[in-house]
Formats: structure tokens, C-alpha cells, sequence
């Protein structure tokens, strides 16, 4: 069937819109952290970025300790993208290839997780963590966020493994394999995609983190980036090309990880579409 050309524009025109909506707030902070100081609060904005003020990225990484930040960042986003996926696997591959007592009860206990949240416990987690000596560290802070991964990516997984064909794993289990090897060596293959858009979920949750990292950390040489960015924001003042360009730093490792894994994302996605 052709397709209409003026469909087709419409529909490029649409991705288009949709793409700038995305794309402008990145870009609006990077044309205000470029912008000289006196235009800033001009009657008329700016909207192409002033290449002459980049010395504004030397400052911040002068004046402000932002490569730790973002140090600490990406260790306790790497740390919660591989534990969630390691503690998410086997309950996954269990909820769907076995039947067993209370397996309903599992699957609501894991849905009720997510229905509180965070604020409601930093409190015990701080009184638990203090009795465990997982204050004030980033091995506590990776522990905090997978707890409220873990249910999440276990759901995401299970539903990947249900359409994988049973007959697989049997012919696994013929040729001696046992239920461990077939979970490392026949299903996590198969669900790499799907492994990959839960890496996504567990990356982008342990990044943006804030509510336990601004609670369960205090040292300052351990402070996360999103904690370091919100302290720009003072009471009388608040350095607006600071808090900008550290804003353009602060995204820019979130939007790599995105593009390093978006493809196995979109593998996932078409999986399965096409036979033969």
C-alpha cells in the first residue's frame, strides 16, 4: 500500500515536535549557562549560546569539586544497575517457570513495594542502616535504591521469560544441563534486550537519586551529583550560569549510557516481529 506523501509529512513534521519538546530543555540550559551575566535578565532572551563564555565549564570544574560528584554518581548508578539486575533474575525466572504455594502473594508483595514512597522511609532505612554500619557510604546507597529497583526490574524480566518457548529450556535440560546453566547460559542470552531496558530503569533511578542521598550520605567528599546540583539553590542567591552548566554536566552521562544501550532497547522492542 502507498503511502501518502502529505501522511508522511505530517508525520515527520509530529516526530519532529515531539523531538524539539525533548531536546529544548537540554539546549536552554546549555544557551543560559553561555549567556554573559548582564542578559541574562534582558528584556529579550537569547536563544543561540554566546561560545565566548565557555570559561564558565573551567570554573565550575575549578571551583567546585563536580568530577567527584559525578564520580560518586556514576559509582552508585553502576553499583544499582548490576546488583538489581543480578538480585532480579533468579526471583524473575521463578515466578515464571514455577508453581508454587503463595506465588500470588509474592507477585502483590512485590507490587506493594512500589506503592510507598521514598520519603516514607528514609526513616527506618536510616535507623536500619545506622545499626549496620551502611551510613554515610555509597555500598548503603546502592543497597537503598536496589531495594526499590529490584521489584521493578523482576517484574520486567518475568514478563520476558514468559514468552520464551518452554521447549528450549527442555532441550537445555536434555543435554544435561542443569536448572543454573540453563538460567546463565540459555535465558539471560535470550532476554539481553530485555536486560538492557531494565539496565536502563536500575541506571537512570540510581542516577537521579536524591531523597536517599541527600539523607543516608553526609560527608561531603561522598555527595552525589544530584545532591551537589539542588545545593546551588540558596536562600538570597543563586549562581544561575553555575547551577546551568553543572546541569549540561550532569545530564551529558545519562544521555551516553542511553545511546551505548538504546540499540539492544529497540532489539527488544522488535524482537520476535519478524520470522525467519
Amino acid at each position: 500500500m502507498k503511502t501518502n506523501p502529505w501522511q508522511h509529512a505530517l508525520r515527520m513534521i509530529a516526530v519532529l515536535a515531539l523531538l524539539g519538546v525533548a531536546i529544548f530543555p537540554i539546549y536552554w540550559m546549555l544557551v543560559t549557562s553561555l549567556t554573559p551575566s548582564g542578559d541574562l535578565f534582558a528584556d529579550r532572551p537569547h536563544f543561540l549560546p554566546s561560545f565566548f563564555e565557555t570559561g564558565i565549564y573551567l570554573d565550575v570544574f575549578k571551583t567546585i569539586p563536580v568530577a567527584t560528584w559525578l564520580l560518586n554518581s556514576a559509582i552508585v548508578a553502576a553499583g544499582t544497575t548490576v546488583l538489581s539486575i543480578v538480585l532480579s533474575i533468579l526471583p524473575a525466572y521463578a515466578l515464571s517457570r514455577f508453581k508454587f504455594a503463595g506465588m500470588g502473594l509474592v507477585g502483590f508483595i512485590l507490587f506493594a513495594t512500589q506503592m510507598l514512597p521514598e520519603a516514607m522511609l528514609v526513616v527506618p532505612l536510616y535507623a536500619i542502616f545506622g545499626k549496620l554500619g551502611l551510613l554515610n557510604s555509597l555500598g548503603g546507597l546502592i543497597l537503598a535504591n536496589t531495594a526499590f529497583t529490584v521489584p521493578v526490574i523482576t517484574w520486567i524480566l518475568k514478563g520476558a521469560i514468559d514468552s520464551l518457548p518452554i521447549e528450549v529450556e527442555e532441550a537445555a535440560r536434555m543435554d544435561g544441563c542443569s536448572k543454573i546453566d540453563i538460567v546463565l547460559a540459555v535465558v539471560i542470552p535470550l532476554i539481553g534486550p530485555t536486560l538492557a531496558a531494565a539496565a536502563v530503569i536500575a541506571f537512570f533511578h540510581g542516577w537521579n537519586e536524591y531523597v536517599f542521598a541527600q539523607t543516608l550520605v553526609s560527608s561531603e567528599s561522598l555527595r552525589t551529583a544530584s545532591v551537589g546540583l539542588a545545593g546551588f539553590v540558596g536562600e538570597l542567591s543563586t549562581p544561575v550560569h553555575a547551577v546551568m552548566a553543572v546541569g549540561v554536566i550532569y545530564t551529558l552521562p545519562a544521555v551516553l549510557f542511553y545511546l551505548l544501550v538504546q540499540r539492544y532497547v529497540v532489539a527488544g522492542m522488535t524482537a520476535g516481529s519478524v520470522k525467519g
